[in-house]
């Protein structure tokens, strides 16, 4: 089972770093970043992965994990390191792991471009979910990350990825249904989505979809052989996800108090530091 308490106070860590740069232990730093449908993440811990500094910015630039706009990528992504540069206190960053939405490996060349085009070397290349289990870290269970394009996960037993699948269906379907249904725009219904004390009242509103993303879960899982799912990602921040999945599936749902960071801190985990 994941140690919860540890995770919930390892990312409310992660989640102060966005506003305060913590001194690193050892003279060298590892960086994830995270690519995502909604949001664009940067994560520097430092070589115990000790949270150092964090900045994120809503992007559109991405769909279903496939880099559709590579300039407003590149731009945005120099953005958050001249930024978290200028925070380190004019440190140049240079090392950078970066993930895909599981399945998207075709995506790998785009991803690896914008992260070079602003000067990172990348060291590592993970799938979503996998990096997602480097703060979990469990050993038998189902770790599935709800990004804004798509619903992926890793079947893990015994510590090992057996199996990843992926498909569309994430935040950004979520925030469609919400635009529909209360005649708003897109943006607005993105901001709905992230007031929390809408969540109760926009939750049936969207049932339908998230029990799409359960059924995505439960056409790959083996409840006889996985007894747990373990939820990450933006989509996941929706209160009452996780009694949808349980119901859907049958199965226990856990998720921290903060899924949103999970992967990209998870991603800079798998950093080579330097």
């Amino acid at each position: 089972m994941m140690d919860l308490q540890r995770v919930n106070e390892y990312m409310k860590r992660i989640e102060e770093s966005e506003t305060v740069t913590f001194s690193p232990v050892g003279s060298k730093l590892k960086v994830g970043l995270d690519l995502g449908t909604a949001y664009i993440v940067l994560v520097v811990l430092d070589e115990e992965n000790n949270p150092i500094a964090c900045e994120k910015k809503a992007a559109s630039v991405l769909r279903d994990g496939i880099v559709y706009d590579y300039t407003g990528a590149l731009n945005i992504v120099r953005e958050l390191k001249e930024k978290l540069e200028k925070r380190l206190g004019g440190r140049e960053l240079i090392n950078c792991a970066i993930a895909m939405p599981a399945g998207t490996e075709s995506s790998i060349k785009t991803h690896c471009y914008v992260a070079e085009g602003v000067g990172f070397e990348v060291t590592n290349i993970l799938d979503e979910p996998t990096a997602a289990n480097s703060i979990y870290q469990i050993e038998n269970g189902v770790v599935v990350d709800i990004g804004g394009g798509t619903t992926g996960l890793a079947i893990l037993k015994e510590q090992q990825v057996v199996q990843i699948e992926d498909e569309p269906t994430g935040g950004t379907h979520l925030s469609l249904v919400l635009a529909g249904n209360y005649h708003i725009s897109f943006d607005e219904a993105e901001k709905l989505k992230q007031d929390y004390g809408k969540h109760k009242e926009i939750l049936p509103v969207v049932k339908a979809v998230v029990e799409k993303m359960a059924s995505i879960v439960k056409k790959y899982v083996n409840p006889a052989e996985v007894d747990t799912i373990y939820l990450c990602g933006g989509t996941c921040c929706l209160k009452g996800i996780e009694k949808i999945f349980e119901k859907e599936t049958g199965m226990p749902t856990i998720k921290p108090d903060n899924p949103f960071l999970v992967t990209p801190a998870g991603i800079a985990m798998n950093c080579e530091a330097n």
